[in-house]
């Protein structure tokens, strides 16, 4: 199943991951090399430094109409695969071609404390690249979608986890996107959420989407996705129909 899939007949390649590391230095307080200054007044014995190998020689080509649950245990490079696509993190080695500017949904994508639920939605909207009108066109949809009813109007910072993660959602999946990537957003919510969340995911899929989702739910991953990748300690382990790799993994952490 590590072979590269077969490409759905007549569909574009939408990202093409080619032989892709991502390398990180952790300095012994577990921070990343960002804090490095920091760190070093702080504590001049943490200068010790070891490296972290977060993603080695991962290739692949994701096509038009795709579904692709991205699965594997908790570090093992799956957040950095989407963050890599999306543009965030920046490959110590290899290439990362998108069609278009892949747009990340995570639970701790970034709204503002202090501004309204309306207001995020407008930002949002803007930031995803609508229109004014546009915007308002889709408002109540996704305030609907969300479920946060009249809390829209209150400051973010009142909101719990969850709701926030449910509008960051209705936000993002307002849109079409040529590359949409989920990481783990489909685990807030209760299961009429969830149900809205995944014929989402299918309508994106049908407008000739490509579609990654992060889950630790093998469930959803079947119930949404048609291909599977599994990611392990940073290697590309398996890649294929979707029921193929769950059933291999699961078999692994028996």
């Amino acid at each position: 199943m590590s072979e590269p899939q077969t490409s759905p007949a007549g569909a574009r390649p939408t990202v093409v991951v080619d032989d892709v590391s991502v390398d990180y230095t952790v300095y012994a307080a577990g921070k990343r090399a960002t804090s490095e200054r920091k760190l070093l007044r702080r504590a001049p014995s943490l200068r010790q430094a070891r490296t972290v190998h977060a993603l080695k020689g991962v290739s692949f080509t994701a096509h038009e109409g795709e579904s692709i649950g991205v699965i594997g245990h908790n570090g093992s490079g799956k957040s950095t695969l989407l963050r890599a696509i999306a543009g965030l993190t920046t490959p110590t080695r290899g290439t990362v071609y998108a069609d278009g500017r892949p747009a990340l949904l995570g639970v701790n994508a970034a709204l503002i404390n202090e501004l309204s639920g309306e207001r995020n939605v407008i930002l949002g909207g803007l930031a995803l690249g609508m229109t004014p009108e546009e915007i308002r066109g889709r408002y109540q949809e996704i305030v609907d979608f969300s479920g946060i009813g009249e809390a829209v109007d209150l400051p973010m910072k009142t909101y719990s986890a969850g709701m926030g993660a449910r509008l960051r959602f209705a936000i993002a999946a307002s849109a079409t996107h040529r590359v949409l990537l989920v990481d783990e957003a489909l685990a807030v919510g209760d299961a009429a959420f969830r149900r809205r969340s995944e014929e989402r995911i299918r309508e994106l899929r049908a407008e000739a989407g490509t579609v990654f989702l992060v889950s630790h739910s093998m469930g959803t991953v079947k119930e949404t996705c048609t291909r599977g990748i599994w990611i392990d300690h940073g290697e590309l382990r398996a890649d294929g129909p979707v029921l193929d790799v769950v059933k291999a993994y699961e078999a692994s952490v028996k």
